[in-house]
């Protein structure tokens, strides 16, 4: 850790989390521990006070990608809160935190100094999987989008050679039957064949 010139810290006389101005300071022998003399840059309250730097964990992250599995590690503070449903940056990738283990057990979240794996799936591109009625038959297929690109009842999708018209999309809260829904949302699409008409 080094000095900054400034940092959000609880000042005793505003009674609240405000930004501060260094005004001298100096780090102990380890470099973690900051001794420091700061100005609120509200009430102008000038007081001392003693930073430490949080102590970091390393865990080691299962990444899934369209079927492979890869370890990682990715470092966390150690009181952070990781939950499942997360969205991390690793590397040059955006992911989102599927399963937290803690000793034996799974768990919604948890204090990354707790948790001993962590797992997570690629988020530049989901799958979205649709099945089609045709007649008498229905088919799966499936399109790879991006996760915040939206899917319209209503609208017309080339599936192989076939274009298909979106009637509902089923979401993990139930089905939708208007409007649109991000691609990151969507459990299935039901869509038809669409009927061309000649004019």
């Amino acid at each position: 850790m080094s000095i900054p010139n400034s940092l959000y810290l609880d000042c005793p006389s505003c009674g609240e989390k405000t930004l501060h101005e260094v005004l001298r300071g100096r780090m102990s022998k380890g470099g973690d521990v900051l001794e420091t003399t700061v100005k609120c840059q509200e009430c102008q309250h000038v007081h001392a006070t003693v930073v430490r730097e949080p102590s970091s964990v390393k865990l080691p992250v299962l990444l899934s990608d369209m079927g492979r599995t890869t370890k990682l590690e990715f470092e966390f503070g150690e009181d952070e809160l990781v939950a499942v449903g997360d969205e991390l940056f690793i590397g040059d990738s955006n992911v989102i935190v599927t399963a937290i283990e803690r000793g034996e057990s799974r768990v919604p979240q948890a204090p990354a100094k707790e948790i001993s794996t962590i797992w997570v799936k690629k988020f530049d591109k989901v799958r979205v999987r649709i099945s089609v009625n045709k007649t008498s038959k229905t088919l799966a297929a499936e399109l790879t989008a991006l996760p915040d690109e939206e899917f319209f009842v209503g609208d017309i999708l080339t599936i192989g050679r076939d274009d298909v018209v979106v009637h509902s999309i089923k979401t993990r809260e139930g089905m939708v039957r208007q409007g649109g829904v991000a691609a990151r949302d969507i459990v299935r699409i039901y869509a038809k064949s669409a009927r061309t008409t000649y004019s």
